[in-house]
């Protein structure tokens, strides 16, 4: 949680530093000013939650469970991506903004097909998001072909990068490994 309002000058001086040497276009700028008050509720609740996952069918249903479950605590705030303003022409200065100000940051992965893969490689490359990650891991194991309803393939499901992230957060105990959604569930339940 922020100590104060963030202003569009904040933003926008913390965009350009990600930015490398590029200014942020009119567009962007227009963005950040919507943006500000999009973030309040980031700011001003006792923990956020910014939930990441992969926004295909039926996977956007799972992140929409964790999301609820996470929100019917009280004095928190979790959200997607998907739920700050569309706007955004960079979707990659949109997640860090959004990641810098969350205060936990929460993937639901099922497989290495598409969903957020780029943001795992943030979550061990940029220690202060590495600190709030946690990850929420399915397993197949138990699983018949007729209950898999992804891409995924349930003998192989991750990539050898993911592999490592997963193993990372399990030794800082922040892995939560879930089957079906009432492990799901409970794996939420367990997030600080």
């Amino acid at each position: 949680m922020s100590e104060g309002p963030v202003t569009v000058d904040e933003l926008a001086a913390k965009a350009e530093s990600y930015l490398h040497e590029s200014s942020l276009t009119p567009a962007e700028y227009e963005a950040l000013k919507h943006s500000v008050t999009e973030l309040a509720p980031l700011l001003t609740t006792g923990r956020s939650y910014f939930v990441l996952g992969s926004y295909g069918r039926p996977e956007i249903h799972r992140l929409q469970l964790v999301k609820d479950r996470l929100n019917r605590r009280t004095d928190s705030y979790a959200f997607l991506m998907v739920d700050i303003r569309n706007e955004w022409t960079n979707t990659y200065l949109k997640f860090r903004l959004i990641a810098d100000y969350a205060d936990y940051i929460v993937g639901v992965s099922e497989h290495d097909s598409g969903g957020f893969l780029v943001e795992q490689g943030y979550f061990t490359a940029l220690e202060q998001y590495f600190e709030k990650t946690y990850i929420l891991k399915r397993t197949y194991d138990d699983l018949t072909p007729a209950d898999i309803e992804t891409e995924a393939d349930p003998e192989n499901p991750y990539s050898g990068m993911q592999t490592a992230i997963f193993e990372m957060l399990a030794d800082e105990d922040r892995l939560c490994v879930w089957e079906t959604e009432d492990d799901l569930r409970e794996c939420t339940s367990e997030l600080p």
